[in-house]
């Protein structure tokens, strides 16, 4: 992540100030719980891939800290409502914003945040920014809707499972990606590249976050989180699929009752990590990471490109 830095550290910390003051309101309570937000920001990962898809192409410009910007506003948006959604009373370490002031001020601060975009947008014409970054916020409202909808009988097939993530956690890396490349390159070819080349990176990075699950890395959740919240993540998909009958319905039956005991919890990650659903879902986090790779070796070798490889490579090596 050095090698990233020393490419868009520059205008990272510029993006930084410029978010603070996106951010800003008059209403007091509001102000404090953006500054409180801002203190406990995590890897920026969207912004850098904002910053290297637009340098890859161009001269980075104020479209494209505008577009940053954008991205960073309605992922925290979600993540403030995704919190209200699943109950939980932490992010990333800290506390959540419902956690502290309760679940009716938590959806109003993610409306607020949603509202601040549209207007840095629409105060800019920026609507091609619009336009991307709205088609991602759809679709990630579709996959948690789809993903609520089939997990409650606990049978999920393999092409479910990526239409969710493909919607749920891809689509704003993918925007991410193609808002920024557009902001310095103007071309729907390149856009639309850059946009497919996210999805990839996208659909990897869920697999590694699938995958903390049932490691032993410190990664701001506990392990078997997952399991706990009765999700179907593809190593325990896998594993569903691969175990004799009577297997399957002990690992479902603690799935839906039993998911709070880590006794229990553990029987089935000795499961999973037994039938060899660790191993495949790295297998094809590798295979989506090696896609997206592929997609972007199409452009000229730079020092811009060798970081945005090595941005790639972190999302799937990470330790956290």
């Amino acid at each position: 992540m050095d090698f990233v830095k020393n490419i868009i550290g520059e205008e990272l910390n510029i993006f930084e100030k410029k978010f603070a003051e996106a951010v800003k309101s008059n209403t007091p309570l509001l102000d404090r719980i953006m500054k409180y937000i801002i203190k406990r920001k995590g890897k920026q990962l969207r912004p850098m891939f904002v910053f290297l898809s637009a340098k890859l192409h161009g001269n980075i410009n104020e479209s494209t800290y505008r577009a940053a910007a954008l991205v960073e506003l309605l992922h925290t948006a979600t993540l403030v409502h995704d919190d209200v959604v699943d109950e939980s009373l932490e992010r990333r370490g800290f506390f959540s914003i419902n956690a502290i002031w309760k679940n009716k001020i938590a959806v109003l601060v993610g409306d607020y945040l949603l509202s601040k975009g549209l207007l840095l947008s629409t105060g800019n014409d920026d609507f091609k920014h619009l336009q991307l970054l709205s088609e991602a916020v759809k679709q990630m409202s579709e996959g948690e809707l789809l993903q609520i909808e089939k997990s409650r009988n606990l049978n999920l097939s393999e092409d479910i499972y990526f239409e969710i993530i493909r919607s749920k956690t891809a689509s704003l890396l993918s925007s991410a990606c193609a808002v920024g490349a557009y902001t310095t390159s103007q071309s729907d070819e390149i856009t639309n590249k850059m946009k497919l080349f996210g999805e990839k990176v996208g659909i990897a990075f869920q697999i590694k976050d699938d995958l903390f699950d049932y490691g032993k890395e410190d990664v701001g959740k506990p392990t078997g989180n997952d399991i706990k919240e009765k999700k179907l993540t593809l190593p325990l998909i896998y594993t569903l699929n691969k175990v004799d009958n009577a297997t399957k319905r002990q690992l479902i039956y603690i799935i839906k009752n039993e998911n709070k005991d880590p006794e229990k919890i553990n029987i089935v990650i000795d499961a999973v990590v037994k039938a060899g659903g660790i191993a495949y879902a790295a297998e094809r986090m590798n295979v989506y990471r090696d896609d997206a790779l592929t997609i972007l070796y199409e452009f000229p070798e730079s020092p811009v490109r060798k970081a945005l490889e090595e941005l790639v490579r972190f999302t799937t090596d990470r330790k956290y």
